[in-house]
């Protein structure tokens, strides 16, 4: 029982996890500059993401640019775009391998398919939470490189946007879903190893008697 409550749990940690990433993933809200100048009234937010730049006023018109040319883009944002989707859907493949895989599910079979479809569920939130955490890390280190650039002047000067964080948040939350489900297919194989089944061992008389015939008759 403690067992399957705890699959929940990593369960539930890994759907905040999916659905944190697919959001990282499409907001444009990686990079963040805020440029107020000399009235507030003309305000401008800029937000830059994986797939769209976008520009908030402050009058209320807000607008977005697709990035059509990959080919134009930094490398560590082309990066980020195949990782993230990567990510994405390692954590959607992880989510449908551990529901059959759970014990609190009929599906999967007997318990050692249901075993090792936990087992791999767990491998794939493990690689979808290492492949959602170098995209933002990498990204997050541009960011602060330029910030702290002295030749680059302030208006061209970014922040890390929500998205960054949400992406930090939910590569966390995969990597612990993946573990706990591991680590739960870890130490029930290991306790079938240390506890073997007990085997019966027959006496020779008893093996005689399973015989068909007795020795006997033939000295």
């Amino acid at each position: 029982m403690a067992s399957a409550s705890l699959q929940f749990f990593a369960f539930i940690l890994a759907l905040f996890g999916v659905f944190g990433d697919i959001a990282a993933t499409l907001l444009p809200h990686w990079k963040v500059n805020a440029d107020v100048g000399s009235n507030i009234i003309t305000a401008i937010t800029q937000m830059q993401g994986l797939w769209m730049d976008c520009t908030w006023y402050s009058t209320g018109m807000f607008s977005c640019t697709l990035k059509y040319s990959i080919l134009s883009l930094p490398v560590y944002i082309q990066a980020a775009r195949t990782t993230m989707v990567l990510s994405c859907i390692l954590s959607a493949f992880g989510i449908c391998i551990t529901t059959v895989g759970m014990k609190c599910t009929r599906l999967g079979g007997d318990t050692d398919s249901k075993n090792n479809a936990c087992f791999a569920g767990g491998i794939c939130f493990i690689l979808a939470g290492i492949f959602g955490l170098v995209p933002t890390c990498w990204y997050t280190r541009e960011i602060i490189s330029n910030f702290l650039d002295q030749t680059i002047p302030e208006s061209s000067k970014h922040e890390p946007g929500g998205a960054v964080y949400t992406g930090f948040i939910s590569a966390g939350l995969l990597l612990i879903a993946g573990v706990i489900f591991c680590s739960s297919c870890f130490k029930r194989q290991q306790g079938a190893w240390i506890y073997p089944p007990k085997q019966h061992h027959f006496s020779s008389t008893e093996q005689e008697s399973n015989t068909g015939y007795s020795l006997k008759d033939y000295v």
